[in-house]
């Protein structure tokens, strides 16, 4: 196996394999990239040679075991993003499967490394208070704190996933009777979101402020190109830690952009909007999915506990009828 074989085997695969045969959308392309700049980066660092100089042989399951530990040891990723990395990883060495035979035998064993089980957690999401109080940090004086203010109102009404919002152009909002916002989503799914009256009055505002063409971006960096989804990570966190001054509540709550979408979720949820309507809205394949938000919503706990009513029978503790059940009931 020659040298650059492995820079030709990858450029390939993003080429022919994601973009010509599977057609692989923006959103794809952009994750599976990012994926191979860190391992790129962590293999020239303890394999002390350049990305191009790497040899397939050099990603053998040892050394990709220690990238994985890498990025939730070092980097202080979370088990769901270590299992999306190990994903991208996998359909690469998928395709090294078929286009080099001989090198089937190391893809079965990087194949062979299994995704790591985690707890599901209930979302964190922002009440109407944290929300108001978030929105409300950007200054109005200055014009990255209208681009924020904007923004913010945008994500925290719609719902839309970071990458949604940052592609957002100006071509996709339409304004007037039945104000929206177009998107390309997940799946390639194409879906229009309402805009609230004010939420529309704002964003007309700040995009009257701007000279720019339809293809422009609604909210660009400052020097005038898309925002990056780090960039939206980023102003997130800035205003949250300012937001923590007059709202205490947040100081318990790491927030992200993602954070935003399940607040626009649960701010519909709390208004009575059916799961199959929620889940149409945010793009969600399924209402299964959906049903996080009904697990993450005590109110709605409390309120089915109130309609429950005492059986009037004095609970007894359940005792196994064999040793061999009672074992069982032990462990």
């Amino acid at each position: 196996m020659s040298v650059s074989s492995f820079q030709s085997l990858l450029q390939r695969f993003f080429t022919d394999r994601l973009q010509t045969q599977l057609g692989a959308s923006q959103y794809t392309i952009a994750a599976y990239r990012d994926t191979f700049r860190l391992l790129l980066q962590f293999a020239s660092e303890r394999i002390k040679r350049g990305p191009s100089e790497l040899r397939m042989e050099d990603l053998d399951t040892s050394f990709l075991g220690q990238f994985l530990e890498h990025l939730e040891l070092d980097r202080g990723n979370c088990t769901r993003t270590r299992n999306n990395r190990l994903s991208a990883i996998h359909a690469f060495f998928q395709y090294v499967a078929i286009s080099e035979p001989a090198l089937a035998l190391q893809c079965q064993r990087v194949l062979a490394i299994p995704s790591k089980r985690y707890e599901r957690r209930p979302v964190e999401f922002l009440t109407e208070e944290e929300t108001a109080a978030l929105v409300a940090t950007p200054d109005p004086g200055r014009w990255i704190g209208r681009r924020d203010k904007a923004l913010l109102l945008v994500a925290v009404q719609t719902g839309l996933r970071n990458s949604e919002i940052t592609s957002l152009r100006r071509q996709d909002v339409e304004f007037g009777t039945g104000a929206h916002v177009r998107c390309l989503g997940k799946g390639r799914k194409m879906r229009c979101t309402p805009l609230r009256p004010d939420v529309a009055a704002v964003l007309k505002e700040w995009l009257a402020q701007q000279n720019g063409k339809p293809d422009d971006p609604v909210f660009p960096s400052s020097n005038g190109a898309r925002l990056s989804a780090d960039a939206f990570q980023r102003l997130v966190s800035r205003h949250i830690a300012t937001a923590r001054r007059t709202c205490p509540s947040l100081a318990k709550k790491t927030v992200t952009p993602h954070t935003l979408r399940h607040a626009a979720a649960m701010a519909l949820l709390h208004r009575g909007v059916d799961l199959t309507v929620i889940a149409l809205w945010l793009g969600h394949e399924s209402t299964e999915t959906t049903q996080i938000y009904l697990h993450a919503d005590m109110q709605l706990k409390e309120r089915a506990l109130a309609h429950a009513t005492s059986s009037g029978l004095t609970p007894d503790r359940f005792r196994p009828p064999d040793p061999l059940l009672a074992f069982l009931e032990s462990l």
